[in-house]
């Protein structure tokens, strides 16, 4: 650890969220002692569209730092280093004098540009690109969702100095930088990810323009510092270093330890985000691909069913009248394998690949069957789903050794359990589950030069306080069934056409 900044001893961390703006102050071990945030609301004007005003994220931020400096004694002058992260994909325009020019503009989540990429993929070979951005077209990508403002907004595309994401226009605004890091760009649709530069070939691809797109740095590289007049609105001390940060998903990941080939991450809210740590982008329509903190690659898909399938199950099975407890035990006395029980959890089709149109099933329902078995399918068909998609980044020659579990799945034993036998390897859980603030703390003391590099920090501030193995029992049991299911899988996508065509018809 430096011992540049004797006189220091804290780090601040903000996240900008879809949520909230949350701040907090973490030590130089990795122990928040201080947390504030600002709630604010997403901006639904017609249906599939989300958006949020930018200078509402500013004042969240103003009012959480502020918050967070008022707890803790000579806070301003003991913060050594500052980092953000933030909901990624979302759109900021900022003109020549770093002014708004749209009031509110397009989240992760917003869907307007589906036209855009139906288009776009008409047009273009989108799997001919896969070398270039490593990553297939989807709307959640800022790329078209510029093109939707340029069709749409003309005059504000026009008025358009620099495109930043959520935690680059914190940053801007507290030390007029305008930066990206590479991690969020690579996630962009425009960055060539051979040269790391942006791609000039597909920028004009899309009609976009090249100079609108902000200098690219490293996660933790220090772009500048918090200038006099956001000191005198924030509270922090005027110089106070600034890291570029990243986007939430590669922080927590690189908060909870998740930084190298080998090892993956489980994230199951309401849905299941599975990323494993690669040397190279794993190309294939169905894995995105964001460039990792502490280099190589985060490959990921996300399955829509996590939380959600046991969510349904507890609505049509009870009529939410059992807790997510009761739930549990009565999985929990079901055998593994669920008395030959498969559920395929595709409750809402898939978001990539060739089937997005798939539907959720129970496979070899018989009378001897009840809720036990039926709930204890639900989560092991969560996991085969999972294993599914694994297997297909495992396929390019990557390794998985270990997960790291995160989000409220990671609260269930029996769903940890029953995960591990099924991915056929340990499942280890963080001792911090604020993984992106003390991922941010871990930017921030990098670029500030309190930690001599990323996987230092790591090792220095990162514990688990559980691992789960895999039961060489379940392990073989599930191994049949994983066959079994991804048969069903392959085999039922006929089936979801038909469907599809009688839905036509009767419409």
């Amino acid at each position: 650890m430096s011992t540049v900044y004797k006189d220091k001893d804290l780090l601040l961390a903000i996240d900008v969220g879809t949520g909230s703006v949350r701040a907090a102050l973490v030590t130089f071990r990795g122990e928040a002692i201080a947390f504030a945030a600002q709630a604010h609301d997403q901006i639904v004007p017609q249906f599939g569209w989300s958006q949020q005003s930018p200078s509402i994220w500013w004042a969240g931020a103003i009012e959480s730092i502020r918050s967070v400096v008022g707890k803790v004694e000579d806070a301003p002058r003991r913060i050594a280093g500052i980092a953000a992260c933030g909901q990624m994909h979302a759109t900021v325009l900022i003109d020549d004098d770093g002014e708004l020019v749209l009031s509110e503009v397009p989240l992760w989540n917003d869907k307007r540009t589906r036209e855009i990429v139906d288009q776009f993929s008409k047009q273009h070979d989108a799997e001919a690109l896969l070398p270039i951005l490593a990553n297939p077209p989807t709307v959640a990508w800022p790329a078209f969702k510029l093109v939707w403002i340029k069709r749409n907004e003309p005059r504000s595309y026009e008025a358009c100095r620099t495109v930043l994401m959520p935690k680059d226009y914190i940053n801007f605004m507290l030390t007029g930088e305008r930066a990206i890091d590479l991690c969020e760009a690579s996630s962009s649709y425009l960055l060539d990810v051979q040269s790391r530069n942006w791609s000039k070939k597909v920028v004009d691809m899309l009609e976009l323009d090249l100079e609108k797109l902000p200098r690219l740095v490293d996660a933790s590289e220090l772009i500048g510092v918090v200038s006099d007049e956001a000191a005198s609105i924030t509270g922090l001390q005027a110089g106070t270093p600034v890291t570029a940060g990243a986007g939430d998903f590669p922080v927590a990941l690189l908060g909870s330890g998740v930084t190298k080939p080998g090892i993956g991450s489980d994230i199951t809210g309401t849905s299941t985000l599975i990323t494993l740590i690669t040397e190279e982008p794993v190309l294939d329509p169905i894995i995105t691909n964001v460039e990792g903190i502490a280099g190589g690659w985060s490959a990921f898909t996300i399955l829509d069913a996590g939380g959600d399938a046991m969510r349904w199950a507890r609505r049509a099975f009870h009529e939410n009248s059992y807790s997510y407890e009761q739930i549990v035990q009565l999985a929990e006395s079901a055998l593994p394998g669920a008395a030959d029980l498969l559920f395929l959890p595709y409750l809402n089709g898939e978001r990539l690949g060739s089937r997005t149109n798939s539907r959720a099933q129970f496979f070899g329902l018989t009378s001897s069957h009840g809720l036990s078995q039926l709930h204890r399918a639900v989560m092991e068909g969560v996991a085969f789903a999972s294993r599914r998609n694994i297997e297909i980044m495992k396929s390019r020659g990557n390794t998985l050794d270990k997960i790291v579990a995160g989000g409220g799945g990671a609260k269930t034993r029996l769903w940890l359990e029953i995960k591990a036998s099924i991915y056929e390897c340990p499942i280890l859980t963080p001792a911090e589950p604020e993984c992106g603030v003390l991922g941010c703390a871990i930017l921030a003391g990098v670029g500030a030069g309190i930690f001599p590099g990323l996987q230092e920090a790591v090792s220095l501030l990162v514990q688990y306080d559980a691992e789960i193995l895999p039961n060489p029992v379940w392990v073989e049991r599930y191994r049949g069934l994983q066959s079994l299911f991804d048969d069903v899988y392959e085999t039922s996508g006929r089936f979801w056409d038909r469907l599809d065509s009688l839905a036509k018809v009767h419409s």
